[in-house]
C-alpha cells in the first residue's frame, strides 16, 4: 500500500514537472511578462483585436487564446467544450504562421486527431491542416478548424462556432460571415494584425468603432512592449525604416498618405478613467452647434497646474436647441456644475450661432439663453493657431502632457484618431465637431497660473485627484 502511495506521488510530481515545461504552461510566467498580452486574455469583450507591429507578440495572443479555449484551461473565462476557426490570409500563411503557433502550444498528448488538407500525418509542420480534435479538461473533444481567406466567403457559411481568430486582417465580407457563425452561441471574434493596408474597414469598424458597439475592444502593441526583444536591436531597426514604416511596423498604427493631424495623441496617455472633479477645478463648457450635423458640447476643468480635463460630453444630431440645452443641463446637474446667480450655465460657442435659425425668428445664441445657457461667441476660430494650441496641450516642448480626456468622452476620442491632413495644408473637413469646440475652448487660454494660496484641504484634494489619475492610466 505504501509503495503504491509513493508511486502515485512520484507520478504526480513527474506530471507537474512535465506540465511546467510545456509552452502553454510557461506562457507569460517567470522573469518576463508581456503585460499587453495579459490585457488581451483578461478582456471580457466579444470582439477583441490586437494591433501590433511585427514581432510584438500579437500572433502569440491569438494562438494561446485558441489553445486555452480548446483545452478548457482559460484562466479568465468559464471553460467548456469549444469549436472554432483559425482564419489566415492563405493556406501557405496558415502553414507558416498560425498553424505552427497552435501546434507549438498544444501539448502533444492532448491531440486526439489531426485531419490534413495536404501533407502527411507524421509531418504536420510541412502540411496543411483541416482541423484538430483536442482533448479538453472539461471532458470530451474540442475542435480547432483552419480556414483561409483565399477560399472565398462561401467556404465560411453554415457552421455554428464558439470563436473565430483572424490572424491578420480579413476581407470585410469574410469578417461579416464569421460574425454570423458565432451569433447563435454568443461566441467571440478576436483578431491580431499589423495594419499595413491603410484605412480599411478595420480602421472604421474596430479602431474608430463608428457604430459604438460595446463589445468592440482593441489594444496597441509596439516593440518596446515585448520584453523578449533586445533594445539595441529595436533602435537599430527603427533607424533603418521610414517614418511611415515605423508607425505601422513598430507601433502597429494605421497610416494614411497625408498623415494624422494630432500625431501627439496617445490613447494610453491622454485618455483616463473618470474621477470626481473638485468644484474649484470647473472652468467652462464649449459648444459646436449643429442641426443635421451633430451638436458637440464638452465640459472642461483645469487643475492648479493648468492641466485641462475633458470630463463629460453631449454629442447628438437631428435635434433642436431646447433638446440640446436640456441634455447639457442634465449633465451639469450630475456634475454639480457651477451656475451664475440667475441659475444659468455659461458656455463658449461657434460665432455662427449669432445667425438666425431656419425659422428666421431667433438666433441660436438667443435660443440657448431662453433655455438656461448663456453662450459667448467670443472665440478665436483661427484653424492653424488653434491646432498648434491643441498640440501644445497634448505634449509641451519639454514632453509634459497638459490635456486629459475622460474615457466617457468617446466622440472626442474618436475624432482625435480620425482627423487627417488633406490636400494642401488643410485638414479634411469631416467629423471634427468635437475637435472644433475643443479648439475654441483652448484658444480662450484657460488659467495656467496657480490660484491664490491653497488651503490644506485643497492641497489634499489635489493630491488625491492626481493619484487617482495616474493610477488609472
Amino acid at each position: 500500500m505504501e509503495d503504491d502511495i509513493v508511486l502515485n506521488i512520484l507520478k504526480v510530481e513527474r506530471e507537474i514537472k512535465y506540465r511546467k515545461n510545456l509552452p502553454i504552461y510557461r506562457y507569460n510566467k517567470g522573469k518576463f511578462v508581456h503585460e499587453k498580452q495579459l490585457l488581451f486574455h483578461r478582456c471580457p469583450k466579444r470582439n477583441r483585436w490586437v494591433f501590433g507591429g511585427n514581432r510584438t507578440g500579437k500572433t502569440e495572443c491569438g494562438a494561446v487564446e485558441v489553445v486555452y479555449l480548446a483545452l478548457g484551461i482559460h484562466p479568465y473565462k468559464k471553460n467548456k467544450l469549444t469549436e472554432g476557426w483559425v482564419v489566415s490570409l492563405s493556406r501557405q500563411v496558415q502553414r507558416d504562421v498560425a498553424q505552427q503557433k497552435i501546434l507549438h502550444y498544444l501539448p502533444p498528448e492532448s491531440v486526439e486527431k489531426v485531419v490534413m488538407v495536404s501533407g502527411a500525418q507524421d509531418s504536420k509542420d510541412n502540411g496543411i491542416i483541416d482541423f484538430i480534435l483536442v482533448k479538453s479538461e472539461c471532458g470530451g473533444l474540442s475542435k480547432i478548424g483552419f480556414k483561409s481567406c483565399d477560399q472565398g466567403r462561401e467556404k465560411f457559411q453554415g457552421a455554428s462556432l464558439d470563436y473565430v481568430w483572424f490572424d491578420e486582417e480579413p476581407p470585410y465580407d469574410i469578417y461579416q460571415e464569421c460574425r454570423m457563425r458565432v451569433l447563435d452561441r454568443r461566441g467571440e471574434i478576436f483578431g491580431t494584425m499589423t495594419p499595413l493596408k491603410g484605412l480599411t474597414w478595420v480602421y472604421n469598424t474596430i479602431y474608430l468603432n463608428e457604430s459604438g458597439d460595446n463589445e468592440v475592444w482593441y489594444e496597441m502593441i509596439e516593440w518596446a512592449d515585448n520584453p523578449f526583444l533586445d533594445k539595441e536591436e529595436i533602435e537599430g531597426m527603427t533607424k533603418s525604416m521610414s517614418a511611415e514604416e515605423v508607425e505601422a511596423r513598430r507601433y502597429g498604427k494605421f497610416t494614411f498618405t497625408s498623415g494624422l493631424v494630432y500625431t501627439e495623441f496617445d490613447e494610453n496617455v491622454h485618455v483616463i478613467e473618470p474621477f470626481e472633479v473638485p468644484k474649484e477645478w470647473q472652468d467652462n463648457i464649449s459648444i459646436d452647434p449643429g442641426l443635421h450635423n451633430p451638436l458637440s458640447a464638452h465640459f472642461y476643468a483645469v487643475d492648479y497646474d493648468g492641466n485641462v480635463y475633458v470630463v463629460a460630453e453631449h454629442f447628438e444630431s437631428e435635434r433642436d436647441v431646447s433638446y440640446h440645452a436640456e441634455c447639457i443641463k442634465k449633465i451639469a446637474d450630475g456634475l454639480d456644475w457651477k451656475r451664475n446667480s440667475a441659475g444659468k450655465l455659461s458656455a463658449l460657442i461657434d460665432p455662427a450661432a449669432n445667425q438666425k435659425t431656419l425659422s428666421g425668428v431667433k438666433t441660436v445664441v438667443e435660443l440657448f439663453s431662453e433655455n438656461g445657457i448663456n453662450v459667448s461667441t467670443k472665440v478665436n476660430k483661427d484653424m492653424f493657431s488653434g491646432i498648434a494650441t491643441v498640440k501644445s496641450y497634448l505634449r509641451t516642448a519639454d514632453g509634459r502632457v497638459r490635456l486629459y480626456i475622460f474615457k466617457n468622452c468617446v466622440n472626442l476620442i474618436r475624432e482625435f484618431k480620425s482627423y487627417w491632413w488633406g490636400d494642401g495644408d488643410n485638414p479634411i473637413k469631416k467629423d471634427d465637431h468635437a475637435l472644433d469646440e475643443l479648439r475654441y475652448y483652448l484658444m480662450t487660454k484657460p488659467r495656467n497660473e496657480p490660484k491664490e494660496k491653497k488651503t490644506e484641504i485643497q492641497k489634499d484634494k489635489e493630491r488625491l485627484m492626481k493619484r487617482l489619475k495616474f493610477r488609472n492610466q
